[in-house]
């Protein structure tokens, strides 16, 4: 087999390929019992049927056929394998361009490719993060919610207020007619909690047990969403949390400690530690724009188009992908489909670049990705979907989303390498010290995420790393039903054939 490469743009080539007929023996050997076993034949049991008999038959053209389309997604394959200077990012556009019976098949196939991009030096990247800071006030809030969980309710004998606990009857009607889905009695709900229906804390605080009022809300979902209803809450307890006295006692009953102080320090360290980490997070999201911004990276049509698609489908999936109504929406917002187009082509055109900048680092940083990383990503992402991390398994490897998951991991790991090169500064210029964080050189895939990339994880997008043939931005119904990451892994195998 013969291939040569045309590079059309820095993100896309043309692979010409000649197949002589003699490499295709394997092919035409399964082609021939493939149709036999769909051919039935006088004389011959199923499968059975001589190759020229078939042909004889059926024609010498409907073989080629089956040969050719067994046959062209292998010899892409190969010669994309046997180029070093090929990393497809994209289904490839396949097109036959000769049939030389007995003598030779050509073809061509177009594909987006990963562009060549030069890194900026990581020594020169500077962020500055936030201060760690701990005030009295935090560390009093977290006091606070430590006594609430202890605390206890006790019945009262006045008018609801502003934190307290009631039981509430609720029933609402829409022109008259019982809205029953509305409709609930012995309801537990705090004053001033909110989530429930508009207008109810201003209409319980104010009443006593027994009492009740009516006002006018909007329902939110149901037959009757968007409707104005008639909402009656009435009030049949109202209890107030006591708390604990902040003192030796409760530090006893609810720490390993023995005194209060030593409760309230414990709790100014935690403090502390969360904000060295949200430290951590800062500094991660500004390397990595200040990496993006400063990387000159030409943009793949064919992922850009897939990843805007995406985007689109998920906006309107919640409108049953009802164009009008999600006009409609947007319009509430002040904001029109023109706009929306526009902001989903710029944030997907970012999120490409992103993720072709990490990769590019990856590479240059030679990052690789141990079982255990991979391991432990996919049991982190299996609690967050609430599943058990066998069944997420099975299901990401019938999406064929397990080099996606490789890919996020690997990313994430190359990002970890540019924050511990940039140079990571607080807000009085001190230099911030994040390595205790970052974990050991090796290791950090728990510590960062890839900004975006778990946003994308349940519909494919994107592209992926694989084992030697093609990476594609294909959305297929298994994955956009199972979680995934942001690319999708596959074989390699082409997207359109013109003969």
């Amino acid at each position: 087999m013969k291939s040569t490469v045309e590079h059309l743009s820095p993100t896309r080539v043309r692979i010409n390929v000649e197949v002589p007929f003699d490499e295709l023996k394997p092919d035409f050997d399964r082609a021939y019992k493939k149709i036999a076993k769909q051919v039935r034949i006088p004389g011959f049991r199923p499968g059975k049927a001589p190759a020229r008999l078939l042909e004889a038959r059926l024609g010498r053209g409907v073989v080629l056929d089956e040969v050719v389309n067994e046959a062209i997604p292998a010899k892409y394959s190969e010669a994309v394998t046997a180029s070093e200077e090929v990393r497809p990012i994209g289904r490839p556009d396949i097109e036959v361009t000769e049939i030389a019976d007995g003598e030779k098949l050509a073809f061509t196939a177009e594909v987006d490719v990963r562009p060549e991009i030069t890194l900026p030096d990581m020594d020169g990247l500077s962020v500055s993060v936030d201060d760690v800071e701990v005030t009295d006030e935090q560390v009093d809030e977290q006091l606070q919610s430590l006594r609430a969980r202890f605390g206890t309710l006790t019945g009262v004998e006045r008018p609801a207020a502003q934190d307290d606990f009631v039981q509430i009857d609720l029933s609402a009607t829409v022109d008259g007619t019982p809205v029953e889905e509305a409709t609930t009695t012995g309801f537990s709900y705090q004053v001033g909690q909110g989530g429930l229906i508009d207008g109810i804390d201003e209409a319980i605080t104010g009443l006593s047990a027994g009492e009740s009022r009516t006002f006018t809300s909007k329902l939110v979902a149901g037959e009757y969403a968007d409707r104005d209803a008639e909402v009656t809450v009435k009030v049949t307890a109202v209890k107030e949390r006591q708390l604990p006295d902040a003192d030796d006692e409760f530090a006893q009953l609810a720490s390993e400690f023995d005194t209060l102080d030593e409760l309230t320090a414990d709790l100014r360290e935690r403090l502390g530690r969360v904000r060295r980490m949200e430290q951590v997070t800062q500094a991660r999201d500004k390397v990595l724009e200040a990496l993006v911004d400063a990387t000159e990276v030409p943009l793949p049509e064919s992922v850009v188009s897939a990843e805007v698609d995406s985007r689109l489908h998920d906006a309107v999936h919640s409108f049953d992908h009802d164009e009008e109504k999600f006009g409609e929406f947007l319009e509430s917002q002040g904001r029109t489909r023109e706009q929306f187009d526009t902001e989903t082509r710029d944030e997907a055109e970012r999120s490409v670049k992103t993720r072709l900048v990490l990769d590019a680092l990856a590479d240059a940083e030679q990052v690789s990705v141990n079982d255990q990383e991979l391991t432990e990503r996919i049991v982190f992402q299996a609690q967050q979907y609430g599943m058990a991390p066998e069944e997420f398994v099975q299901r990401i490897q019938q999406a064929g989303q397990l080099g996606a998951i490789y890919s996020d991991v690997r990313r994430s790991k190359a990002l970890i390498t540019a924050v511990r090169a940039a140079t990571v500064t607080d807000q009085q210029g001190n230099a911030v010290d994040l390595s205790d964080l970052l974990g050991p050189e090796d290791d950090g895939v728990e510590v960062v995420e890839v900004p975006g990339a778990e946003d994308e994880a349940a519909e494919t997008a994107g592209t992926t790393e694989t084992t030697g043939t093609t990476e594609t931005t294909e959305t297929t119904e298994a994955a956009a039903d199972a979680p995934a990451g942001d690319d999708a892994d596959t074989s390699g195998t082409a997207s359109s054939t013109k003969a």
